[in-house]
């Protein structure tokens, strides 16, 4: 078994132990979440993850679950998440962000969560951002409920990567004048004033994960 199987392994043996104590339902429900969500204690032992964050400590591009505890990956952002954790057994939130050797930095939120019963131990709850404006699950929902074509479909899916439309044109190979028909389109059919409105609008769609997240990690 390589690396990244083993912490995949490790992850998922830790999530199900953790599953009964939670509640079957609401680990299913967080499961579907298309963002990480994790839950350690103050010196960052892991006692649930759910599905998306499993995924993000199996790659060991950030983070990593080493000896039953989230460590991050540099150094620097180790110091990084002690301080946070730190600020969280003192019962205060942080925002952080976590370097990466190669592409985008996690940013997360980690927040105290009171005891369920008084005097007990102090929990951290880690909120990732989520990896992209949009993910292909509901851009699908979205233009299914909003009688896009699949080429309007398409060329949504790169305007919200933050393209603009001479962009769009050559990442497909078609004319301007092809992509901005599209968006008049696309703008008349979900009623939006433009592209800036249509992209927020998309941006703020719940955040459900993609179906093949939930395939067995091997």
């Amino acid at each position: 078994m390589d690396g990244l199987a083993k912490q995949g392994a490790a992850a998922s043996s830790l999530h199900a132990e953790a599953t009964a104590g939670l509640g079957a339902g609401l680990a299913l429900l967080m499961d579907e979440l298309a963002h990480g969500v994790l839950v350690t204690d103050i010196a960052g032992r892991l006692l649930h993850a759910n599905q998306a964050a499993r995924i993000e400590l199996s790659r060991t591009r950030v983070i990593v679950l080493r000896d039953e505890a989230v460590h991050a990956c540099a150094p620097d952002s180790a110091r990084i998440l002690q301080e946070a954790l730190a600020r969280v057994a003192n019962g205060k939130r942080g925002l952080v962000s976590l370097a990466a050797p190669v592409g985008p930095s996690l940013t997360l939120v980690i927040l105290p969560l009171r005891p369920a019963i008084p005097g007990g131990p102090m929990r951290a709850a880690w909120l990732f951002s989520r990896a992209m404006v949009c993910d292909s699950l509901m851009l699908c929902f979205f233009a299914r409920a909003h009688g896009l074509t699949a080429a309007e479909e398409q060329v949504l899916g790169i305007l919200c990567q933050g393209l603009s439309a001479p962009e769009v044109a050559v990442q497909l190979k078609v004319a301007v004048s092809t992509v901005r028909s599209h968006i008049r389109s696309l703008c008349a059919k979900t009623k939006s004033s433009g592209v800036r409105e249509l992209v927020s609008r998309i941006a703020v769609l719940p955040p459900v994960a993609p179906a093949f997240w939930h395939e067995p990690m091997h």
